[in-house]
């Protein structure tokens, strides 16, 4: 039997929501980590500290990409990386507001 339309977008906006959730509960933590380390000290521009966000994900995930026997992928820095990486931009604005900034 066939879902009507109304359905699916009831499940699309669903899905939508649970995505935004997601995101924020990620933004949080990896805000939560550079503030450990202290990244919020620096006077930074948002593309300059984008582009090394992209340069550590770059890191990680050519590491994981072609070595499939579940290890870390430390020590494989130069290894390629998925154009996938190219399609996700950092959300800069998700977990603002929080108080947490000083």
């Amino acid at each position: 039997m066939k879902k009507p339309s109304s359905k699916i977008r009831e499940e699309i906006a669903k899905l939508q929501d649970q995505l935004k959730h997601a995101e924020t509960r990620e933004a949080e933590r990896i805000g939560r980590i550079a503030l450990k380390t202290g990244l919020g000290d620096f006077e930074i521009d948002e593309t300059e500290l984008q582009a090394a966000f992209e340069d550590v994900a770059k890191r990680f995930r050519g590491g994981r990409g072609s070595d499939k026997s579940g290890s870390t992928g430390k020590g494989r820095e130069g290894a390629s990386t998925s154009p996938a990486l190219e399609t996700a931009p950092v959300s800069t604005g998700t977990a603002q507001g929080s108080g947490s900034e000083a």
